[in-house]
C-alpha cells in the first residue's frame, strides 16, 4: 500500500512585483497553511519523503507544513519538475519515486492537483483551494504501477473556520 498526501500552496500574493515563481504567500495564505496544518497534525501522519515544487509559495507552503507535523529537514526535496500546472510532470514525478516511500507527502500548484487527485482518487472535487489537502490510498507496492486509488481524507480551509 502507498499513500500520496497532496498539498496545493497557500493563497499567494499579487502585490509584489516578481515573476510567477518568486511570488509569496499572503496573509490568509500563512493563516490557511497553519491551520491546516496544525488540524492534520492530529492525524498522526508518518511521512517517509516530502517533494515540493521550487516556486516560492509551495516552498515556503512545504516549510510551515513540515514544522508544524514535525518532519525531519532531511527527508524534504525541492523539485523543478512539480513547477507543473498541466499534470504531466506531477504523475512522472510520482512515478519515479523509490518503492522503499510508503507515504509521499507532494506539495504543488493547480490545475495539477485537482487533475490528479480527478483521475487517481476515489471522489471528484471541483477545485482543491489553496491550503487544501488530498490524501489517496493506493492498493500498490511500486510507485510505477500508479493506478486509480482510494481518496480517503479531504482537508480544506474553509472546513476549519
Amino acid at each position: 500500500m502507498k499513500k500520496l498526501i497532496l498539498v496545493r500552496h497557500a493563497k499567494s500574493s499579487w502585490k509584489h512585483n516578481v515573476i510567477d515563481h518568486e511570488r509569496p504567500l499572503n496573509e490568509r495564505g500563512f493563516k490557511d497553511a497553519d491551520l491546516v496544518s496544525d488540524n492534520l497534525k492530529a492525524t498522526g501522519l508518518n511521512v517517509d519523503l516530502v517533494l515540493s515544487s521550487d516556486a516560492m509559495r509551495a516552498k515556503t507552503t512545504a516549510d510551515i507544513f513540515t514544522s508544524n507535523l514535525n518532519i525531519n529537514a532531511s527527508i524534504v526535496h525541492l523539485n523543478h519538475d512539480l513547477y507543473d500546472f498541466s499534470g504531466g510532470n506531477l504523475i512522472e514525478v510520482i512515478k519515479a519515486c523509490n518503492d522503499s516511500v510508503n507515504t509521499l507527502m507532494l506539495f504543488g500548484h493547480n490545475h495539477a492537483i485537482t487533475a490528479f487527485v480527478n483521475t487517481y482518487g476515489s471522489i471528484s472535487i471541483d477545485n482543491v483551494p489553496t491550503s487544501g489537502v488530498v490524501i489517496i490510498q493506493f492498493d500498490i507496492v511500486n510507485w510505477k504501477k500508479l493506478k486509480e486509488g482510494k481518496t480517503i481524507q479531504t482537508l480544506f480551509p474553509r472546513d476549519l473556520k
